[in-house]
């Protein structure tokens, strides 16, 4: 088997760019990457994006998604040239499960005090909306461990993220077929650590990496952002040869 590529998918509020301090590193260590967008409208149609980025590539493909990305890999990684998903401070659901229904078994983060909505009404869901984070608290909330003046500039440019995307259910769980790996940002006060706990640990994955990391992970910890998908890419790669 060639190296696998290796696909990054963002999460809510933010863009591919996200995943710079990652992206730069794999590159330079020779990494063929891809970074698609995520367009953070509905599950099924970001998670149909993603895939077809996948099905493009000529080879295999390992899968990275945050945060609400982990949702999007779950289902997009039902490709057959995905050979491995990895999952950084991330929703891993099963089939017919949203994160939504994830969240609503743990407490709540201190996100949920801090959203704006903003009316998004869609043809079947005249009362969605659309989510935003409070600029105030993007900091404190969302890109904590940040320099306050580039969490500054992500704040005013975050991506909105539709309700729908949210309460979406995952029609497939892609790891239960494809070898997954996870890392669990222990400060985390978007996504609750529990909730990234539970969904790792029922889909078995072959190892899990529990950083001191606030949500933006990528951010705050490239390098061992950037180990353990080597070290997935890696294993899948010895694994076909």
């Amino acid at each position: 088997m060639s190296n696998p590529t290796i696909v990054l998918v963002h999460g809510a509020f933010a863009d591919a760019a996200s995943w710079a301090p990652v992206t730069r590193t794999l590159l330079d260590r020779g990494h063929q990457v891809v970074v698609p967008p995520n367009h953070l409208r509905t599950l099924s149609g970001d998670a149909a994006s993603v895939r077809r980025v996948v099905e493009a590539i000529d080879g295999p493909v390992v899968l990275a998604g945050h945060s609400y990305g982990g949702a999007v890999i779950t289902v997009a990684g039902d490709a057959p040239n995905v050979v491995g998903l990895v999952y950084v401070a991330a929703y891993a659901p099963d089939a017919d499960e949203s994160p939504s229904d994830m969240d609503a078994r743990y407490p709540a983060t201190d996100l949920r005090d801090h959203l704006v909505t903003l009316p998004n009404p869609v043809d079947g869901r005249e009362d969605g909306v659309d989510l935003s984070v409070d600029p105030e608290a993007f900091l404190p909330v969302f890109a904590a461990g940040l320099d306050p003046q580039t969490a500054e500039v992500l704040a005013v440019s975050q991506r909105s993220f539709a309700d729908a995307a949210y309460t979406g259910k995952a029609s497939v769980a892609a790891w239960r077929s494809t070898p997954s790996w996870g890392i669990v940002a222990t400060s985390d006060k978007t996504v609750n650590p529990d909730v990234q706990r539970e969904g790792y640990e029922r889909a078995g994955f072959r190892k899990v990496v529990e950083l001191d990391s606030p949500h933006l992970v990528m951010q705050t910890h490239p390098s061992d952002v950037v180990d353990l998908i080597e070290a997935a890419v890696a294993d899948v790669a010895t694994e076909a040869a």
